[in-house]
């Protein structure tokens, strides 16, 4: 028996990457998943191709497959009433929610002076915001059923230390960190445990933006912490950050709550 066998999981951003991986590992412990993603472009001429229909239809495919069931729906995490519906849906089908994992995400590369409006406004608006709109769509559900449960807000290596080029995703990821805390003060009493994780870069299409390599061209002074050697050598890969996200939504870390919980080789010991 599977360590979610009988629970049901929320998970944003699930068309590809880390989100699918959170959703198919889930499954295979067990879990029915309500899926999400905007399935469209979020940046303006972001350089990484955006997530498809046929992106969440594969991830639905592929709980499946586990043989779990899914409910996938497009749905924007800067659109509450989407995510409301999504997760009303899911509940009706299933008949509970104990997970939720706010994934979603977007992020571009620019000088921090030279940010455009827009692409500070969506970012914050996608990682940050985001992840609050997550909490309210899924929440009250779990406080009301009284089974208690686990939140995890996926940030970032960046919103534990500063990043060149990346100022406001930096900002947004820190402050998943204080929503995240915050959140474990008041939803301990009911029994919902909070927590972040904090990936380095991943093998991901977000990962692999080529704006990366231009930038570090660019200003070889200031982006130096990209090339440094990582205490542990090879590529995160969306797997890793699972295998860390289901601990600590299982029962084997159920003490475990408002923790910051970095998956990134040693990069943050430097």
């Amino acid at each position: 028996m599977g360590r979610f066998e009988g629970k049901v999981v929320f998970v944003t951003g699930a068309a590809r990457g880390q989100g699918r991986a959170h959703a198919r590992r889930f499954a295979a412990e067990g879990a029915d998943v309500i899926a999400v993603d905007v399935c469209g472009p979020v940046l303006p001429d972001a350089p990484y191709e955006p997530t498809t229909v046929d992106d969440l239809e594969q991830t639905a495919r592929l709980v499946e497959a586990e043989g779990r069931r899914c409910v996938a729906r497009v749905a924007d995490v800067r659109d509450q009433a989407a995510l409301d519906a999504a997760v009303a849906e899911g509940i009706e089908r299933f008949g509970r929610l104990d997970a939720v994992v706010a994934n979603a995400g977007a992020a571009s590369y620019h000088l921090t002076c030279d940010i455009p409006e827009e692409h500070w406004a969506i970012v914050l608006d996608v990682n940050l915001t985001g992840a609050w709109r997550t909490v309210k769509a899924a929440v009250p559900a779990m406080v009301e059923a009284g089974n208690g449960g686990a939140v995890t807000l996926i940030s970032s290596a960046a919103g534990l230390r500063g990043y060149a080029y990346l100022g406001h995703y930096a900002a947004a990821k820190h402050g998943l960190v204080g929503l995240m805390r915050t959140l474990a003060i008041e939803l301990g009493p009911e029994r919902i445990r909070v927590n972040s994780i904090h990936p380095g870069a991943v093998d991901t299409a977000m990962g692999h933006d080529p704006a990366v390599p231009r930038v570090m061209e660019e200003s070889p002074r200031i982006t130096g912490a990209y090339r440094g050697r990582m205490p542990i050598e090879g590529l995160i890969e969306p797997d890793d950050v699972a295998d860390a996200l289901l601990w600590v939504s299982s029962d084997e870390a159920r003490f475990v709550t408002g923790v910051a919980l970095p998956v990134d080789a040693g990069q943050l010991v430097r």
